[in-house]
């Protein structure tokens, strides 16, 4: 059971090997404990360490993939990583890369969070800070809206459109816990659409893509042999990274998110615009959280 008081953060390290889904680089990854209060932190082995923290200001990116940059230096393809250290509850981690993509492995966080498992997690004596959404707030752009709203947890609804008889619309809500993170989101593949293959090798991306780590639709179906992990794997990934890219907020959210259609860059426009308004949210403990229930349900009832 995730630890909701304190932060925590890994036992011990744990490595894997893989290549990144748009540069196609081989590349090494180690997920390590960190400190209390020191969040998730980027260190490029390959070039003497450098730090790139996994927070919103540090975003260069949001096309295809989330990227991080600081002083010139690259880290790509953040969300699936960061996605599951948020549902997972871990707080503090050192990512040691030795390039500039995190490694694509099945397309899915479910390798994230057999590698999170593998290390094992553990609470510190550091209370965890929630960032709780005081008021509505909405962004859209060109069809696609994503709003915010108070909640005493994180529930997200997610809904896609993509014209392909596999696809259509596909929605989902779920009030996000560890367990059914795991076992519901995580293994949800990133995919793409035949007809978009030539257009996206044109401009540099998924190099590295194969069948092994991205589900393909052709026209009228599925190209992997396997299918589907679920009906609705599409949505189900969109809810993912929409994890991921609110995890650069640096704490976690409190609130009702619901994404109609949303993307990157619109995932990341909604953490901008929280974190550049100090109105709209609070930071609280989950003693605070405790207590403010507690008074709101008392006051519900008319007791005084």
């Amino acid at each position: 059971m995730t630890n909701l008081r304190f932060e925590c953060t890994l036992r011990k390290p744990v490595s894997a090997k893989g290549v990144g889904l748009h540069s196609g680089v081989p590349v090494s990854i180690t997920l390590r404990p960190a400190p209390p209060g020191t969040g998730i932190v980027f260190r490029r082995t390959d070039l003497e360490g450098f730090e790139i923290p996994a927070q919103w200001k540090y975003v260069a990116r949001v096309s295809y993939a989330t990227s991080l940059m600081r002083k010139g230096v690259l880290i790509s393809t953040t969300e699936h990583l960061l996605s599951v250290f948020a549902s997972m509850g871990v707080d503090n981690a050192y990512v040691d890369i030795d390039n500039l993509e995190v490694p694509i492995f099945d397309g899915s966080g479910l390798p994230f969070v057999e590698m999170i498992e593998e290390a094992g997690v553990r609470a510190t004596r550091r209370l965890r800070k929630y960032l709780r959404i005081r008021r509505p707030m909405t962004l859209e752009d060109k069809g696609k809206r994503i709003t915010v709203l108070p909640s005493s947890g994180l529930v997200v609804s997610c809904e896609i459109y993509f014209e392909h008889p596999r696809v259509g619309r596909q929605a989902m809500e779920m009030h996000l816990s560890a367990d059914r993170y795991a076992r519901e989101i995580a293994p949800a593949r990133t995919f793409g659409f035949e007809r978009e293959l030539d257009a996206m090798r044109e401009m540099g991306l998924i190099r590295g893509a194969t069948l092994e780590s991205a589900v393909c639709f052709t026209p009228d179906g599925v190209l992997n042999e396997g299918g589907l992990r679920f009906e609705d794997e599409p949505c189900r990934h969109k809810f993912l990274d929409l994890i991921g890219d609110f995890a650069l907020l640096g704490r976690p959210l409190l609130a009702h998110v619901i994404a109609e259609r949303a993307g990157h860059a619109l995932h990341v426009a909604m953490v901008h615009k929280i974190m550049s308004d100090p109105s709209c949210c609070e930071t609280v403990t989950f003693d605070q959280l405790a207590s403010l229930v507690t008074e709101s349900l008392v006051a519900a009832d008319g007791i005084s």
